[in-house]
């Protein structure tokens, strides 16, 4: 057999015997960085899409500088409120004054003595014309509007995160790591020795943002808290339900698909976690009934972003499954109750 080159990627396996530096990565990309390549992606496909959120009040703003907005009474930088004073005074000083002399504005004078008609006289006249009793006036048609929409499926508004305003404060032990191909959380102390009942909750409450750096800092350090945790997880689940249900509410795909995907770490991360949120199921399945199935019907073609799991329906399926079979002898009962379309998935 022909040896093999030092430089192959076989030869940089991992073994006992060698540095660890030296061998690749066998870990595969992580939530976070996923989500920041998407995000370039989308930058590409649709590139006003965050400015226009921003605009209609669904994206919060971010700070006018690093040390917070500007005052009321401050002109801003790029500020257009002059401009709009001027062009407000263009059209209260009346049509006149936006003619140029080329299209002067018709007189009495230039139409011969005569007063210039109106389309007031014009409809007057084409009503009351002897030819017939036909009028030139176009009859109104009453159009039969529908009922309005519930907009149940529509994206809500998403309101600035605590993990924000604490990240804003440099109230967080963490900094980014630039990597090669992927960046990673560098954590200022171990993790292992953090307060999960303060900061926990803080990270769980950062998963609804959707800018950069805090989606990336909340997504990562929810997995390496997560991961790192243990024991500490338990105590801390009753706080981390208001932040899931917020991250919910906000009905956004992107984020309910990446809450899906961190319940379930969460379920799996230690023992009777699964049992813990049953009492919570109130509070977290009613979104998971409305979306149960929201699914992509693809018919007879290939869905090659599924190594993604970003189908909402399919990640329902499955997070309900592991709320299943987690959550004890009273977790399908609770589950049928809000989501009375779900089947179990454990063999009696």
């Amino acid at each position: 057999a022909l040896p093999i080159s030092p430089y192959h990627p076989a030869s940089l396996v991992e073994s006992p015997g060698r540095d660890r530096s030296m061998a690749y990565s066998t870990s595969k990309i992580s939530a976070a960085a996923q989500l920041v390549h998407e995000d370039e992606f989308m930058r590409m496909v649709a590139p006003g899409k965050k400015k226009i959120d921003k605009q209609i009040g669904r994206l919060p703003k971010g700070q006018e500088s690093p040390f917070g907005d500007f005052p009321s009474d401050y002109t801003r930088p790029g500020d257009d409120r002059r401009k709009t004073n001027v062009s407000l005074s263009l059209k209260l000083s009346g049509t006149a004054t936006l003619l140029t002399p080329r299209q002067p504005v018709d007189s009495a004078r230039s139409l011969g003595g005569k007063t210039p008609r109106t389309a007031r006289d014009d409809k007057m006249r084409a009503s009351t014309s002897p030819a017939g009793a036909f009028s030139a006036t176009t009859p109104r048609t009453m159009v039969s509007s529908g009922p309005p929409k519930a907009g149940a499926y529509s994206r809500r508004s998403i309101e600035a995160s605590e993990f924000r305003r604490f990240y804003d404060r440099n109230d967080l032990p963490i900094q980014m790591n630039h990597t090669g191909t992927q960046n990673r959380i560098a954590w200022k102390v171990d993790v292992e020795k953090l307060d999960y009942h303060h900061y926990l909750p803080i990270f769980f409450d950062g998963l609804r943002e959707k800018e950069e750096p805090y989606r990336f800092f909340a997504v990562e350090g929810v997995y390496n808290l997560l991961e790192k945790g243990g024991s500490k997880i338990l105590p801390v689940v009753p706080q981390l339900i208001i932040p899931i249900k917020k991250a919910l509410n906000t009905r956004d795909r992107e984020v309910m698909v990446t809450t899906l995907k961190v319940i379930q770490t969460l379920v799996l991360s230690a023992e009777m976690i699964g049992e813990a949120l049953v009492p919570y199921y109130r509070q977290i399945l009613p979104v998971f009934n409305i979306f149960k199935s929201v699914t992509k019907n693809t018919f007879d073609t290939m869905d090659y972003a599924q190594r993604k799991r970003s189908d909402l329906g399919a990640l329902i399926d499955e997070t309900l499954e592991i709320l299943e079979t987690h959550g004890g002898e009273d977790a399908f009962i609770n589950i049928k109750y809000m989501i009375p379309t779900y089947e179990s998935c454990v063999s009696a």
